[in-house]
């Protein structure tokens, strides 16, 4: 008689992972589209409507993975570590979307360089993030991408401050001022979430390796 086949807590459904590769590659999009915007604005051509698109897009996978994590008694990774990651990729789209809107909102006649300096860190950051969601089962060899999401973020604070520093010593007008520090801190806040999914993915290479 042969031997018995071990049993695997673990389940072999790869959903999650696939649903996460999904977000993140949503979110390089939404960033994109939006660094897109910031090189070309005014001149829309129905970009702001694609970043919308994005962000919707990105409710419907957060809204699939709780979905799935309701349904699923035994999960590939801790239940909280999927809950914060899912949240964390729809806070990256979310932030992206607000950030194309105030575009329109405020009425900007020309974002300034600051502003296209953190899209594309913003760029760069969703790159790292995307790809380390891309090889998130194999819970190893992920450190490179959060130490340069992490250097990444560094640099988006540096520029970030220098930002609003200039808008306080240019005689700008009060208005523009109010404007631009709120993109600016929109922009900071998606860059920042670029770097806690990143935490929270090294959390779990480290509980799973």
């Amino acid at each position: 008689m042969g031997a018995v086949p071990r049993l695997s807590l673990l389940p072999r459904d790869r959903t999650f992972f696939d649903l996460f590769s999904k977000a993140g590659q949503n979110a390089l999009h939404a960033a994109r589209l939006l660094d897109q915007m910031m090189h070309t604005w005014p001149d829309d051509e129905g970009l702001g409507r694609e970043v919308l698109k994005a962000e919707q897009e990105g409710d419907q996978i957060t809204h699939e993975i709780i979905k799935r994590l309701n349904s699923t008694f035994v999960t590939p990774i801790d239940r909280e570590d999927i809950y914060s990651l899912a949240t964390q990729m729809d806070d990256i789209v979310d932030y992206s979307e607000e950030a194309a809107d105030f575009l329109a909102l405020y009425k900007i006649e020309a974002p300034m360089s600051q502003a296209q300096d953190l899209t594309k860190v913003l760029v760069l950051a969703c790159e790292q993030l995307a790809a380390g969601l891309e090889h998130l089962p194999d819970f190893k060899g992920l450190d490179k991408y959060w130490i340069e999401i992490h250097r990444l973020e560094n640099d988006g604070d540096r520029i970030s401050r220098d930002a609003v520093a200039s808008l306080f010593s240019n005689g700008i007008d009060p208005m523009v001022v109010i404007r631009w520090k709120d993109m600016f801190a929109v922009l900071e806040e998606a860059i920042d979430a670029t770097e806690t999914a990143a935490q929270i993915i090294e959390g779990i290479v480290i509980k799973n390796s």
